[in-house]
């Protein structure tokens, strides 16, 4: 099947369902058993698709959810668990134990840059952050305990792109498992398991449920990797609902029309202000003229609807709240990947420490939803108005 068909078939069993398109919503805690045979038969296989323990450990639903993605991702196994951060953080603790080591990208996730300080840091595991730009020259800081090399593909924020096959190939060569946080491609316009990435953990609450309504993470890995991430993500508890699963199975089957509008959407307005003369830089890899541009162009089919601009370093807070403020179409929010068009202020440089953030305008980041591109603009365009003290 072409990726398209995929999204729109896989996980739906219409024949096991009385002919009913979209599989059913189970809610389940208890899962009874007829014998203690068939009690030891399925607590033996339970991390089996079809095998039902507890709630806790998955249902049909899950199942159709885990099946779809899996196939459309190009992973092994799928499991969906309750956050992005849930992810991260059961496919990290998969491997760790005390004394180990983590080299994570610098530019990653904040969320996910706190888990490896303030958690397992106390704990013992060690973290070492690395530049995005480093390639194949991580195999200078693999250690003989390093067991995870991180990547987020692009980071987030600041959307430097890394050379994941590179990294990849180095540590493997050492005995690491490579992690990658893929929300920004939804495992649609970045294939991992073809770059060599093991593991895939992403915030499905993005662009796989579409609709900003729900919290939800998936993990992904290759064959190999999945008996041991598997038990990870049950022990954490850290389970999915069934009625949140059944919106992000909705979700998918548009996943890749609306991908499609957000690049398309995202990227007219990355163009048009790089035309600003309020702006610095746009941070898009899909621009010929970003950093990671080729890199973007090499290992990736397409962007989504995230990125960033840097404005001139003249501009006083005022004026910068004023410009957000006043947004009637972009909503101030911290998540993205909904149908929804968003834009907020962050602060790269409180988050670095392998690498220095230079630059000193305020960095703007800004997801392209389904509006109309030239509503956006007007809006832009009023903002900017605000910005120079004419609004």
């Amino acid at each position: 099947m072409k990726e398209d068909t995929k999204i729109v078939h896989k996980g739906r069993d219409p024949d096991a369902n009385h002919g009913i398109i979209n599989p059913p919503v189970y809610h389940a805690s208890t899962i009874a058993w007829g014998t203690v045979a068939e009690m030891e038969s399925r607590r033996g296989k339970r991390w089996e698709p079809g095998v039902y323990t507890y709630g806790r450990h998955g249902t049909p639903t899950h199942d159709a959810l885990e099946e779809a993605f899996a196939a459309v991702s190009g992973g092994y196994r799928s499991v969906a668990v309750a956050s992005g951060l849930a992810a991260i953080n059961a496919a990290m603790l998969a491997y760790l134990e005390q004394g180990d080591h983590v080299l994570m990208v610098d530019c990653v996730y904040g969320p996910a840059r706190n888990f490896c300080d303030n958690v397992i840091g106390r704990f013992g595991v060690e973290t070492t952050y690395f530049d995005p730009s480093i390639g194949a020259g991580i195999k200078d800081l693999i250690r003989d305990n390093t067991k995870i090399v991180y990547v987020e593909a692009p980071g987030s924020q600041t959307f430097e792109m890394q050379d994941i096959p590179a990294i990849a190939e180095e540590a493997h060569k050492a005995g690491c498992v490579v992690i990658c946080d893929d929300t920004w491609s939804a495992g649609i316009y970045f294939k991992a398991f073809e770059h060599g990435v093991d593991v895939c953990a992403m915030a499905a609450t993005k662009y796989i449920v579409g609709h900003s309504d729900v919290m939800m993470g998936l993990i992904t890995t290759n064959e190999e990797h999945w008996d041991r991430v598997r038990p990870s993500a049950a022990v954490l508890g850290a389970n999915s609902g069934p009625d949140d699963v059944y919106l992000a199975l909705r979700g998918l089957r548009t996943l890749k029309i609306r991908l499609d509008r957000h690049q398309e959407t995202g990227i007219k307005l990355a163009q048009w202000l790089q035309e600003r003369p309020e702006v610095d830089r746009v941070l898009h890899p899909a621009l010929p003229e970003h950093p990671g541009h080729d890199i973007w162009k090499r290992d990736f089919t397409g962007a989504s609807g995230l990125f960033s601009i840097i404005l001139k370093d003249e501009f006083e807070k005022e004026r910068i709240d004023a410009m957000l403020d006043g947004m009637e179409l972009y909503a101030m929010g911290a998540s993205w990947g909904g149908y929804e068009s968003l834009i907020m202020p962050a602060n790269p440089a409180a988050n670095r420490t392998a690498t220095e953030w230079k630059d000193h305008g305020q960095l703007i980041r800004i997801h392209a939803g389904l509006e109309d591109p030239d509503d956006l603009i007007e809006d832009l365009q009023q903002g900017f108005n605000r910005l120079n003290g004419n609004g």
